[in-house]
């Protein structure tokens, strides 16, 4: 493909990136707020519609933007062609963010697996722990300080010209 052609797509796949973020993280905020409404003392009727919302949400709207933001943001590494440490420090941040979204998806499965028996956790303390990691992903973009100061293995900050594991296709 061209590269004028690539590097005209840049805007896009940041506008995408952005988007998917703001409803992926927005998502892992309001999911623990409707797991602490799973309570079978509300009502049958509460109870199966919070129950819908929360399994629906989080299978059609919060996962898919997860994968979006992550499939744009690994597209704009290799279009911009950002290899630097504050963007592995970053990376690291987005784990805990895949982790947290994989956790939330597990406590989901818990409630509407045990009937009303499993007490979700509280969401102070979850709302707390998620909202360090989308800071430090924040100042992390926005400052992109020079972490070079921090050892980081060569191989990191270059392309080593190895085959890949697999068929890659010809441009």
């Amino acid at each position: 493909m061209n590269e004028t052609v690539l590097t005209g797509l840049i805007p896009h796949f940041k506008a995408l990136h952005i988007a998917a973020l703001i409803i992926w993280c927005g998502g892992l905020f309001a999911l623990p707020l409707l797991l602490a409404r799973h309570d079978s003392a509300i009502g049958q009727g509460d109870y199966a519609r919070i129950r819908r919302v929360s399994h629906y949400s989080y299978i059609y709207a919060i996962t898919p933007a997860g994968l979006l933001a992550i499939g744009a943001g690994t597209a704009l590494i290799f279009l911009r062609e950002v290899y630097v440490p504050w963007l592995f420090a970053k990376l690291v941040f987005v784990a805990v963010l895949v982790t947290f979204h994989g956790w939330v998806g597990h406590v989901l499965v818990q409630v509407a697996e045990t009937e009303g028996t499993y007490v979700p956790p509280e969401p102070t303390l979850l709302l707390v722990l998620l909202l360090i990691p989308i800071l430090l992903i924040l100042v992390l973009v926005l400052a992109k300080p020079d972490l070079g100061a921090i050892p980081l293995p060569d191989w990191l900050f270059q392309p080593m010209d190895r085959q890949l594991p697999f068929a890659a296709p010809k441009p």
